[in-house]
């Protein structure tokens, strides 16, 4: 029993002497190692099996491949004093092992590395443009726009209308790429690309975003309350003149008419009239009377003498009477 325990001891403390040498190197890892602490030989990216010494020597991995880093939702401040919130976004990977071994250890501080250099750049980046610049992408787009806003003119002429920019978000985002880049080099890291995943307005900023769109919608609504009140103003001033135009050819007509029945009336009379010197008497009789009803009133005092027309009839009236 003895005998065939010693064979099974060796073999149990040669295969541990061989787990203790060698390790593994994946293909997605590169290794560095160490002895006390202390960086040996060259960095280690061949994928497969390696050796080492035992106990003394350490085997140090990091990931090969691109790495992310998502950065928290920070306030800053533009160039015009407007303050908003930035959430960035980046990629990177470990290009130089040895240095980033040396310089940061392992990925929990190459990740801070990163927030305090992207972030202060990103700080410095956002300071230099005004707000217009950092929301707009591309100094090429052209918003859609309502075609109800077509042809404004003077202060209107502005709303729905992008103010032009001279750099834009893609630019300031290589801003930040073409100066935190040197300086992760410096960590063995290479940065890959930096963009800013989303910007959001400060509460008070977006207060005044809002009151600009409504005080933006009200001008619209007070152009087109404008256009109606002209147009209503237009309308009403065609239906007086269409009135007035009908009433005038209305009152002409009827002074053509009642003034050819004047005169069919006139030349009936004169026709009847003019038959016997009395009848001829009789008319101008009645018209005198007609004339006098229509001039003298309940009220009116007259003055006649002996040989007036009037002063004749009334005696004459006064004999018959009598």
């Amino acid at each position: 029993m003895n005998g065939f325990g010693k064979p099974i001891g060796v073999i149990a403390i040669t295969l541990f002497l061989l787990l203790a040498c060698s390790y593994t190197v994946n293909q997605t890892e590169q290794v560095i190692i160490t002895q006390f602490g202390r960086p040996i030989g060259l960095p280690i990216t061949d994928p497969g099996l390696h050796f080492k010494l035992p106990f003394v020597q350490q085997v140090n991995s990091f990931d090969k491949r691109y790495l992310a880093w998502d950065g928290p939702m920070v306030e800053m401040s533009t160039k015009d004093k407007t303050y908003v919130q930035v959430d960035t976004f980046a990629r990177w990977r470990i290009t130089d092992p040895m240095r980033y071994y040396l310089r940061l250890r392992d990925e929990r501080s190459a990740q801070s590395r990163l927030e305090d250099i992207l972030g202060s750049e990103t700080r410095t980046a956002i300071a230099r443009h005004e707000l217009i610049e950092v929301v707009r992408t591309d100094k090429q787009r052209k918003p859609l726009q309502d075609e109800s806003l077509a042809g404004l003119a003077g202060e209107e002429a502005g709303i729905g209308v992008l103010r032009p920019i001279r750099v834009g978000r893609a630019a300031i985002e290589n801003d930040v790429y073409a100066a935190a880049a040197p300086k992760l080099a410096e960590f063995g890291v290479e940065l890959l690309d930096v963009r800013f995943k989303r910007i959001n307005y400060n509460r008070q900023v977006l207060e005044r975003i809002h009151q600009r769109m409504i005080s933006e919608r009200l001008q619209i609504a007070q152009r087109f309350r404008s256009e109606g009140e002209g147009e209503a103003a237009r309308i009403h001033g065609n239906k007086e003149r269409d009135i007035n135009e009908i009433e005038s050819a209305a009152y002409k007509r009827v002074q053509e008419i009642q003034g050819e029945a004047d005169a069919k009336a006139a030349e009936i009379y004169a026709k009847a009239y003019a038959q016997k010197p009395e009848a001829a008497e009789f008319y101008k009789f009645l018209k005198s009377m007609e004339t006098y009803r229509s001039v003298i009133g309940s009220e009116s005092s007259l003055v006649l003498s002996t040989d007036s027309e009037l002063f004749g009839w009334l005696k004459r009236a006064e004999a018959k009477g009598r």
